[in-house]
């Protein structure tokens, strides 16, 4: 079995009576696919910000490639490989696709010249956005704009790739397209966690799926395992709930 690439072990986190995280332990393997769904409030967020150190749990650790991370900033985490997006897309709008993603290998990833350069001429081809290289990313379609916080997150040559909601707003055809970069990223051997409420999108990609609700892990396996428990299901009443068969 391979190694915890990111353990998190205890995590708990409340904001005064409302608690976020009730002793969660979350692992995920070097090369896998974790795939998160929950209903609204139900913590994704705050694991999210706790993985990438916006947020310091009240109790327990996060361990990412062997080292306690728990108490370092966004920053070191980022340098020592771990990479994310944002639910909402927020690229220097006036800048250039290129401008973006060298911002992010030299920044984040820690490339300098040649390196940073090299490093974001291969991001944009890898993620497709090699066409719109020289267009300022305020003009970029909604999915540019998903695929270039994509990017942006590969930039720093991540082992660890959170991907938050990238697929929310965008039509089948177009999830399709996602889902295929994503599948993409994982097959170069980063791990990815996603947090989705396209749940179809996930089915189609993740190794695994865990589902949260009130700060608390209550199914973590298969994805077809996950989605058939009863009480997955009815916190997903009145939600479509499909296996993966939308999504080439």
């Amino acid at each position: 079995m391979a190694a915890d690439l990111l353990a998190l072990r205890g995590i708990t986190k409340s904001f005064g009576r409302v608690g976020v995280a009730s002793g969660l332990d979350v692992t995920v393997s070097a090369g896998e696919t974790l795939g998160i769904v929950g209903p609204n409030g139900a913590g994704k967020s705050s694991l999210f910000a706790i993985i990438s150190g916006d947020l310091r749990p009240d109790s327990g650790t996060v361990t990412f490639d062997g080292t306690d991370v728990t108490r370092l900033p966004p920053h070191r985490r980022t340098r020592a490989g771990m990479g994310r997006t944002y639910q909402i897309p927020r690229p220097f709008e006036k800048m250039t696709v290129f401008e973006n993603v060298l911002v992010c290998a030299s920044e984040g990833g820690g490339r300098r010249k040649r390196a940073a350069l090299e490093l974001a001429a291969s991001t944009l081809e890898r993620s497709g956005l090699g066409p719109v290289a020289n267009a300022p990313a305020g003009s970029l379609t909604l999915l540019q704009r998903k695929r270039l916080e994509v990017a942006r997150g590969m930039a720093t040559d991540p082992s660890l790739l959170l991907l938050d909601e990238v697929a929310g707003g965008l039509t089948e055809p177009e999830v399709a397209e996602l889902v295929t970069l994503v599948r993409a990223v994982n097959a170069e051997g980063i791990a990815i966690v996603w947090i989705e409420h396209v749940v179809h999108a996930l089915t189609a990609t993740v190794d695994r799926l865990a589902c949260l609700a009130g700060g608390r892990l209550v199914a973590d396996g298969r994805p077809a395992d996950v989605l058939a428990d009863p009480l997955v299901r009815e916190l997903y009443l009145g939600q479509a709930v499909t296996t993966g068969e939308d999504v080439a």
